[in-house]
């Protein structure tokens, strides 16, 4: 099983910034991609961007050119750059690690509120 770690979030205006920060412990030999999904209040959790150890990275299209993705694998760490944040994008955060069986673990989850 892998520990995952959350960091980061909180509140930001409109426009703003924020990078998250999750970090894996454990079983880390077990998973072969981390990424990131959120939930939004009512709405079903999505992915947002994930990132596999050879480095291939798959985005949802409504954050294309706003949030980058990145990983260090000698670290077990992935991040998520957050730019030109909208309100739409207001959620709790997830790290996930995605296992060579397809299972998923979980870190506990972050808030992101942007908001004036």
């Amino acid at each position: 099983q892998v520990q995952l770690v959350e960091s980061g979030g909180g509140l930001v205006q409109p426009g703003g910034s924020l990078r998250l920060s999750c970090a894996a412990s454990g079983s880390t030999f077990s998973f072969w991609r981390m990424g990131w999904y959120r939930q939004a209040p009512g709405k079903q959790r999505e992915l947002v961007a994930s990132i596999s150890q050879s480095g291939d990275i798959n985005q949802a299209d409504s954050v294309k050119g706003r949030f980058t993705i990145s990983s260090d694998n000698a670290k077990n760490a992935v991040y998520l750059q957050m730019n030109n944040l909208e309100a739409e994008d207001t959620a709790v955060y997830y790290c996930n690690a995605r296992g060579w069986d397809n299972s998923d673990d979980w870190g506990q989850g972050t808030q992101v509120t942007v908001s004036s």
